[in-house]
């Protein structure tokens, strides 16, 4: 069983979707997630305390800053905007795909566990995540 899903961004952040994938965890097996474009990426992350979110966006701006920072002066990349590029370098260094446990027919998360997709442009955007359940 395979879905496409959307996910609408305001910008830079975590969102989490982890609600909308359980209607696709049946029986046993694993379910697998990935996102379709190459800036913006997946994570099992922390979903109790929203500043675990906040850092996290905040480390991976700092980590890789806009192309017009100095720093990032050798980038060639740039027209498509100074977080283009950059985006890209943390859709490389973050995974774009995840494959969960699904135990009887739930996805097997820890307690304080959720899914995201991690938007890195600074504009919104119109995300596309396809899903697909093995089955066991």
């Amino acid at each position: 069983m395979s879905h496409l899903i959307d996910i609408q961004t305001r910008g830079p952040g975590l969102y989490e979707f982890t609600d909308r994938l359980e209607p696709f965890a049946t029986g046993h097996g694993t379910l697998t997630v990935f996102v379709r474009h190459t800036s913006c990426s997946l994570l099992i992350q922390e979903n109790a305390d929203p500043d675990v979110c906040t850092d996290l966006n905040e480390f991976f701006q700092r980590l890789v800053p806009p192309s017009d920072d100095p720093a990032m002066a050798y980038l060639t990349h740039t027209y498509e905007g100074p977080d283009d590029m950059p985006a890209h370098i943390k859709a490389a260094m973050l995974p774009v795909s995840l494959t969960i446990p699904v135990i009887s027919g739930r996805i097997a998360l820890g307690t304080w566990q959720g899914i995201y997709l991690f938007e890195h442009r600074r504009r919104a955007h119109q995300r596309q995540v396809a899903v697909m359940m093995m089955q066991a």
